[in-house]
């Protein structure tokens, strides 16, 4: 059997588009060609099976791929309507969007409690039943394979059950949500059976560059001048950071540059904070990369 990783991708879309930069921060590459299914890494043993989302689970599940990223949301939705053996190895915190109830403005639909004896049209049939049965509300399942917004203008369904990003789809419609009933990001799938050593080592080294490049990505590099008066304070107002580093300035006893990596959001009130404190030449960086 072939040493090289596979992973299993979607082949188009945001998910697709956020998932093919992933791998490339993290140093891969490949080209994605037209409508392959296949795209070989030119640096690793790593083949990349570029397929439809809801494929993605069984993928993984019967070792036609060792991992896969996917929305939550379709995983959950493969979990609880057949046998699946993947799981949650790591949350990648893009392609992030809702699972929710949605009804025509100015309707009779206006809260769950007003569902019952009413249809939901879905694409998820398996989470919304679930939703459903946690509430104790007794509705019928209308199950649709796309256009679910347009169930209750035709007749089909009272409300919808579908995915949610900005909104504009639903607006657009004349639709409102009411209820949020899953929030999904991307995920990292693996299954439970064991790799070989090859595709071990070659996995960890992977999962440690993700780690990398998400820590990264939330984390920024702050550099400023401040008294030396002022180090503490400052120091507690610089957001995630461990101890920065302190270092005299050349020809001024009364001045420090202070260098830190902080790894939670920086915002303005925060620089005016500082700059109260009576920092000076404040420069907020991203970081490429970043290991622990």
């Amino acid at each position: 059997m072939s040493d090289r990783l596979r992973i299993a991708l979607q082949k188009k879309g945001r998910l697709a588009d956020d998932s093919f930069a992933l791998l490339k921060a993290c140093g891969l590459r490949f080209a994605i060609r037209g409508g392959g299914l296949l795209a070989r890494v030119k640096n690793m043993p790593i083949d990349l099976l570029l397929v439809r989302d809801d494929d993605i689970p069984s993928f993984v599940s019967n070792d036609a791929a060792d991992i896969g990223i996917v929305g939550e949301n379709v995983l959950v939705e493969e979990q609880l309507t057949g046998e699946l053996d993947a799981t949650i190895a790591m949350r990648l915190g893009f392609s992030r969007c809702r699972l929710c109830l949605a009804a025509p403005d100015g309707g009779t639909v206006k809260s769950k409690t007003d569902l019952s004896g009413t249809r939901i049209a879905t694409t998820y049939p398996g989470v919304t039943r679930r939703f459903l049965s946690d509430s104790g509300i007794d509705a019928k399942l209308v199950e649709m394979k796309g256009a679910v917004e347009l169930a209750p203008s035709i007749g089909v369904a009272e409300s919808i059950c579908d995915l949610v990003s900005s909104g504009a789809t639903l607006e657009a419609n004349g639709l409102s949500a009411f209820e949020t009933i899953l929030k999904s990001e991307a995920v990292l799938i693996r299954s439970s059976r064991e790799l070989s050593a090859a595709k071990t080592e070659l996995l960890d080294k992977l999962l440690r560059r993700i780690e990398g490049v998400i820590k990264s990505s939330e984390t920024k590099y702050i550099m400023l001048n401040a008294p030396k008066s002022q180090v503490a304070a400052i120091t507690n107002l610089l957001p995630g950071s461990d101890a920065p580093t302190v270092m005299p300035l050349a020809g001024n006893d009364e001045l420090v540059a202070v260098q830190a990596v902080c790894t939670e959001n920086v915002f303005w009130e925060t620089l005016e904070d500082l700059k109260a404190l009576g920092a000076r030449a404040i420069l907020v960086l991203p970081i490429e990369k970043m290991m622990s």
